[in-house]
Formats: C-alpha cells, sequence, structure tokens
C-alpha cells in the first residue's frame, strides 16, 4: 500500500429533479485526482465518462452537471473499462481512495449490480474526517463550502466529477 499517494476521485449519475425531489441513477462520470502527500502536490488527474445502461440523462441533469446525451455517445465508455483504466492508470488496490461523501458506497453498488470488482478496497471519508477536525458533531457541510471555509478558492463548474475532484484534492492537500 502506498501511503504517500491519495487518489481523490468524484461521481457524476444520472440525475432527475422531479417534485423537487432528487434522485440519481447510474453513474456517467468519473474524476480523480491523484495527489502526492510527501511533495505536498497534486500529480495526474483523469475524467472518465461512462455509458448508462439503464438510465437517460435528463435536462435537468444537463443542466446540473453540463454532461450532454451526445458527449456520452461520443466519449463514454462501459463502466467496466473505465475501472480498468482507472486501475491501470492510478492504481488499484495498492492506492487509498478518498471522496466527498460516500461515493465509494455508491460505486460500490454499481459495480456489485453489474457484476464487477471494485478498482480499490480502500477509501477515506473526507467529509467526516473534515466535521472531526472542526468539531462538527451534528452538523454537515457540503464539500465547497468547507473548502471556502479553509480559505481554499474553488476553481471551475461545480457538479463536474473532474472539477470537484480537482478541488477535493486540493482540500485534502490541508487535510491529510
Amino acid at each position: 500500500m502506498n501511503h504517500n499517494r491519495v487518489v481523490c476521485f468524484d461521481l457524476e449519475m444520472c440525475c432527475w429533479n422531479e417534485n423537487g425531489l432528487g434522485t440519481t441513477g447510474e453513474i456517467i462520470e468519473i474524476g480523480l485526482a491523484e495527489i502526492d502527500l510527501t511533495a505536498n502536490k497534486i500529480v495526474k488527474r483523469a475524467q472518465y465518462y461512462v455509458k448508462p445502461v439503464n438510465d437517460e440523462i435528463s435536462a435537468f441533469c444537463v443542466e446540473l452537471t453540463g454532461i450532454t446525451p451526445r458527449k456520452i455517445a461520443k466519449q463514454g465508455r462501459p463502466l467496466a473499462d473505465v475501472l480498468q483504466s482507472m486501475v491501470k492508470n492510478f492504481g488499484g488496490n495498492n492506492k487509498i481512495y478518498a471522496c466527498w461523501g460516500r461515493d465509494d458506497r455508491i460505486l460500490y453498488k454499481e459495480c456489485k449490480s453489474k457484476g464487477l470488482a471494485m478498482p480499490f478496497q480502500e477509501c477515506l471519508n473526507l467529509a467526516t474526517l473534515y466535521r472531526i477536525q472542526h468539531r462538527m458533531k451534528d452538523k454537515r457541510i457540503g464539500h465547497r463550502a468547507a473548502q471556502e471555509a479553509k480559505g481554499i478558492v474553488w476553481e471551475g463548474r461545480q457538479h463536474s466529477g473532474y472539477v470537484d475532484a480537482y478541488n477535493l484534492a486540493k482540500l485534502a492537500l490541508t487535510m491529510l
């Protein structure tokens, strides 16, 4: 296990807003940003689009994420292929992965439903770590709000897996 490297990742899923209730479906984007804790810097980034098998991308999802059905048709790949690329380019079980919230559970559930192996085993929930570090016992905080509270400027469009993973890596460098 390489404890000097952490791979921050973010998922975007098919999503809908019906009667004010948000729901999500299959993964359509995985963004990754690897940090080197010894050098204290981001060393690698990637963005993978995933073709959903059962879900379609709604107008709400396009507005929220900027991911269009056309983009997925052109650049999307099956989840199995994307996971293989993740492991090849970022390492699988020999790296620690980190996310804000429980994206690892979302990925696990989708992998299980599609008969795929998880690309990693160890995952840090940085939202929980942040709440512990800041003694926020009964309060939740979003990724962007936490980052801005630490004086770190948010860069790019929120709800892009690529952008969110990069910003999470910037925040992680101050936490780990």
